[in-house]
């Protein structure tokens, strides 16, 4: 497993060592003890969870506020997405920037978001299948997002607000400057 850095501390992408033959490919998806050893992290998930999307859904901003704060390790499985994490730390030298990757069924790339961003992606093939690790379970009383088209936040989505497929919840997230935010 490989560990790729970004420019946003907390905020990195996992590349499993995949090995493909005449039949096919075979990785391991997660293995607690190489995460551990490649990240330092010491990073406890508890639960999987998985959406099926078309071309055009745009989910997000989520995060929950503590003391239900999720980190999360997020991969697609089949199709491909543009992944956005910003993060939402007051504290934090990065706060209010973005990160967007592509990911992707054919790169393989796995996605960690720490405690303290929000998360959201676009859907950019046909279907995409998107699997995720989280660190604490759901807790509707923590849940939180933010627009995820906010000018604030100048996010290049591959969608415009017309053209996006949006939940109910999603279309109703509050401003960047009106969310609640980590401390």
């Amino acid at each position: 497993m490989e560990k790729i850095q970004t420019a946003i501390e907390g905020l990195f992408l996992l590349r499993p060592q995949r090995f493909e033959d005449a039949r096919g490919y075979f990785f391991e998806s997660f293995n607690e003890a190489a995460f551990r050893a490649v990240t330092g992290l010491e990073t406890h998930f508890v639960q999987d969870n998985e959406s099926k999307s078309v071309r055009g859904v745009v989910r997000g901003l989520h995060f929950q506020l503590p003391p239900h704060a999720q980190a999360k390790l997020v991969r697609v499985v089949a199709g491909r997405v543009l992944d956005v994490a910003v993060d939402i730390r007051r504290s934090s030298p990065t706060f209010g920037q973005y990160l967007a990757v592509e990911l992707s069924a054919e790169n393989g790339l796995q996605l960690f978001i720490p405690e303290g961003f929000a998360h959201g992606y676009a859907v950019l093939s046909e279907e995409a299948v998107f699997q995720y690790k989280c660190s604490d379970y759901y807790h509707p009383e923590s849940e939180a997002g933010i627009a995820w088209n906010d000018a604030a936040l100048a996010i290049r989505w591959p969608y415009t607000a017309e053209e996006a497929i949006l939940s109910v919840k999603d279309s109703r997230q509050p401003a960047f400057h009106e969310a609640h935010l980590f401390e």
